[in-house]
């Protein structure tokens, strides 16, 4: 994603107009879920190769063999009664997944710091899409979780 060039109104931030910057604790809980939510969406939906006994369980997914055993969802019962709430949930996982890293691109590539030493912003209208696009992800996140918990 890199700028195009003759863009204008992207870097808001260095005019004195409005920009957006992601705090510390989203980009530490960005660090933290995506690989978790790409490896456990791996597993879902790499069924039943990224099962115990399957080709790919070993050495990735091998802690998914006592998960399934606590969340049934993961396990085999729910495999072999063909469930498809589990597959549903991990394809909105990867949609979820992919439009937080459109908003970190979008931030990254067509941000810059407004000051010596501060963290990147983006402003004007890729700033008001990154933020659109990480505002859907994460109301995604909240209602998948509201989902799985009731």
């Amino acid at each position: 994603m890199a700028p195009r060039s003759g863009s204008s109104g992207n870097n808001v931030a260095s005019q004195g107009g409005w920009a957006h910057t992601p705090s510390t604790l989203i980009l530490l809980w960005m660090a933290v879920s995506l690989p978790l939510v790409v490896w456990d969406t791996g597993y879902m939906l790499l069924r039943p190769h990224t099962m115990p006994g399957g080709r790919l369980h070993y050495p990735v997914w091998v802690p998914y063999a006592l998960y399934g055993e606590v969340d049934h969802m993961y396990g085999s019962k729910q495999w072999n009664l063909r469930n498809p709430f589990a597959a549903g949930q991990s394809i909105m996982n990867a949609v979820e997944t992919l439009l937080y890293l459109v908003y970190l691109g979008l931030w990254y590539a067509y941000g810059s710091p407004p000051a010596p030493g501060a963290r990147r912003a983006v402003g004007g209208r890729v700033g008001g899409l990154a933020v659109l696009i990480g505002f859907s992800a994460a109301v995604m996140t909240v209602s998948k979780t509201v989902l799985y918990c009731a």
